[in-house]
């Protein structure tokens, strides 16, 4: 029988976060941010001027949307990564 310390087993266990289910003393995720299609259309016209934001830039543009900094960081994140999937495609 191969030894386990209890240290592999909690690396090789899921994050909190990872978690769907009703774990005890598992935080749940966060719902799915759904944005309107006012905020949505601001962030593409945005991306189309510039695909990285520099730190003001995005405080700026997350005030005016209300949303979040981290919202709007993860949009541009995503979406920079959809956009080179699809240029890689043709």
């Amino acid at each position: 029988i191969p030894f386990s310390s209890p240290r592999r087993a909690e690396r090789d266990s899921p994050a909190a976060g990872e978690l769907r289910g009703g774990g005890r003393g598992r935080r749940a995720r966060k719902p799915r941010t759904i944005y309107s299609s006012l905020q949505l259309q601001a962030l593409n016209q945005r991306f189309q001027q510039t695909q990285y934001l520099a730190l003001p830039e995005r405080a700026e543009l997350a005030a005016r949307l209300g949303l979040t900094q981290t919202q709007v960081k993860i949009w541009f994140q995503n979406k920079r990564s959809k956009y080179k999937k699809i240029m890689k495609q043709g």
